[in-house]
């Protein structure tokens, strides 16, 4: 049975809740929502229930989709770029993962922190699922740059992203179901979703 809309609105609107003592290098299966800065509607648009991209939506879904060219041991799962926001699922394979820049491949640094169990906040920054996130909020600014001095998307106002981003970790088959559909079902209730703007 699909999750109830109105409880995964609520998960993804929640403040960030991440286990200090969680290792997000680790192996295993993490849902994402990444947001635009001010919920702006910048890679299309939903017509007749279904989300059609536009160039800049288009350029996202790429390097989505194709993170584990970039990154060894990592892969992109199920995904939807909505109008201002990206859901999708990470899966990073074993728990020493490997970095992949171009044609340079280097050892992922998968310590933790000098103060014990919990991870600084230098050392979380550096795992391997927040570079992800990272590498793909940089690229796609970069890639964004580029548009507005070749005239073809519009300015933006100091950044394309939220400073953050939303994770959940699958813990079960029951929940990875449940994240799926609601991502498949997303398009169909975008004019009520909270992110939005035009409902509020």
């Amino acid at each position: 049975m699909p999750v109830p809309y109105k409880y995964m609105n609520d998960i993804k609107h929640r403040k960030p809740n991440r286990l200090k003592k969680y290792n997000y290098s680790d192996a295993g299966w993490y849902f994402i929502t990444i947001c635009t800065q001010n919920m702006e509607c910048l890679f299309g648009n939903i017509i007749n229930n279904e989300m059609n991209l536009n160039m800049f939506g288009g350029i996202v879904k790429q390097y989505w989709s194709n993170i584990q060219e970039y990154f060894v041991n990592v892969e992109s799962d199920e995904y939807v770029i909505m109008p201002n926001h990206v859901h999708g699922i990470i899966v990073i394979r074993n728990e020493k993962p490997f970095v992949g820049n171009d044609h340079r491949v280097v050892p992922f640094n998968n310590q933790v922190g000098h103060d014990g169990p919990t991870l600084r906040k230098h050392d979380r920054q550096n795992q391997l699922l927040f570079r992800i996130v990272q590498w793909f909020k940089t690229i796609t600014t970069n890639v964004y740059i580029k548009g507005v001095k070749n005239n073809q998307f519009s300015r933006f106002n100091k950044r394309i992203w939220q400073k953050s981003f939303y994770e959940h970790i699958i813990r079960n088959e029951l929940d990875l179901f449940r994240i799926g559909q609601y991502m498949r079902d997303n398009p169909l209730n975008w004019d009520s979703d909270r992110n939005n703007l035009k409902i509020k």
